[in-house]
């Protein structure tokens, strides 16, 4: 299911209340749930299917000029082996570790009027970091009632896909020749001829034929 990027803070599926914990430095905060998988993460031949479940357990601590967010999340990826192209299906867990500034009065400002000129909305209809995140948005929204995090969730998701993913880290791949798969069957192998020596096999198939009828 797919979920809109841009919200109302409190309706954004990837947003977490942290105004209480950002009141004053020195105070914590522990989350621990699923959140739905932004678009983006991977693609249609490995990656993360959008809408499902990440669990994230994640820790927020207040110092002066922010937020510190300390999380692991676990998604489950999907795709096939680059080499053997056997179906893969797993967990994959990242270690997410960011600073969430609050804005200051001009960013908010220039932020505010940034997101009515993209998309036409009032100043109370506040839009928190998404998919279309800049440098200059914070991951906080104005205030710093809300912390989103999904594309905190996007991006590393992201840098962890490998290009190549494989069913294992020893794939042996399929055979060159036949196409069967070299990690059922490690010991398969075609024995060939050198063309230049077929002669040369011929006569020793002979021989021994003679030798085999005296």
């Amino acid at each position: 299911m797919a979920h809109p990027t841009t919200s109302y803070p409190n309706q954004s599926p990837w947003a977490i209340p942290v105004a209480q914990v950002g009141s004053r430095a020195g105070q914590s905060l522990e989350v621990d749930r699923d959140f739905p998988a932004p678009s983006g993460i991977g693609d249609e031949f490995f990656g993360v299917k959008e809408g499902s479940d990440i669990h994230v357990a994640a820790r927020f601590d207040s110092i002066v000029d922010g937020l510190i967010f300390t999380a692991t999340a676990t998604a489950r990826v999907q795709g096939e082996c680059g080499r053997c192209l056997t179906p893969i299906d797993r967990d994959m867990t990242i270690n997410l570790n960011t600073f969430m500034p609050y804005e200051s009065a001009e960013t908010q400002d220039r932020n505010s009027r940034s997101s009515k000129k993209h998309s036409g909305k009032n100043d109370e209809d506040v839009i928190i970091a998404g998919e279309e995140e800049t440098e200059d948005i914070s991951p906080l929204s104005a205030g710093g009632d809300f912390a989103n995090i999904e594309s905190l969730l996007r991006d590393n998701f992201t840098q962890e896909i490998p290009l190549t993913p494989l069913c294992r880290e020893d794939c042996l791949g399929l055979c060159p020749q036949c196409g069967i798969n070299l990690n059922e069957h490690p010991d398969h192998e075609h024995k060939t001829v050198d063309i230049r020596f077929s002669e040369l096999a011929d006569l020793k198939a002979k021989l021994e034929r003679e030798n085999g009828d005296a």
